[in-house]
């Protein structure tokens, strides 16, 4: 039974236990994406989200790159335990890489110049929006996912690896596949003291 979207919401947790197990398919998976791309919404109608789904060899070849670009930056006494979380992630299903299409902000902010400044800051939330609805689709699925930001640290490697637009801009990266533990309680704030309602 579909689980209803309060469940779905409540549900959808950082997991970062994953294997390369899928308990569906490749074709739901472009599914999840393409439904996203569509119906998710963006300052403007924009339309700036750009999405990468890599899978198999592609998976394990953006991993690798983002253990070599942390092999330069780490110190070898901690790299250990650094390497331990990327290869986590290399050991789920696949992995999807939110873009946004800096073309399209910067056609927006010169078409509308008094809203200049907002543009960027709307593409985030619209990116955010984005890796949302994937997320808990994801996780409707029956997949686990976590969602990570090793953008500039490997950007113009994934361009380069994948043959990418350079006006293409990598905000998050969300390695997923089947889930091999569960999340820790997690603790929540009051809600009044985050919440204020007036009449």
């Amino acid at each position: 039974m579909a689980k209803d979207f309060y469940t779905a919401v409540a549900d959808r947790r950082s997991i970062y236990g994953i294997s390369k197990d899928s308990v569906v398919s490749e074709e739901k998976i472009r599914e999840i994406i393409e439904h996203a791309l569509t119906y998710t919404p963006s300052a403007f109608n924009s339309q700036s989200a750009r999405i990468v789904l890599l899978l198999e060899a592609a998976h394990d070849r953006l991993w690798d790159i983002t253990k070599e670009a942390l092999r330069k930056i780490v110190p070898p006494d901690e790299f250990g335990a650094t390497a331990a979380k990327i290869d986590a992630f290399q050991n789920g299903y696949g992995t999807v890489l939110f873009f946004e299409d800096q073309k399209v902000v910067e056609s927006l902010q010169n078409q509308f110049p008094a809203y200049k400044n907002n543009f960027p800051v709307w593409s985030q939330q619209s990116s955010g929006m984005h890796q949302y609805v994937v997320w808990t689709a994801l996780e409707l699925e029956g997949l686990g996912a976590t969602l990570q930001h090793y953008g500039e640290l490997i950007e113009t490697q994934v361009k380069q690896e994948w043959n990418l637009p350079d006006h293409w801009k990598l905000i998050a990266q969300m390695p997923f596949g089947k889930p091999t533990a569960q999340p820790d309680p997690k603790e929540m704030q009051p809600l009044a003291d985050r919440m204020r309602v007036f009449k």
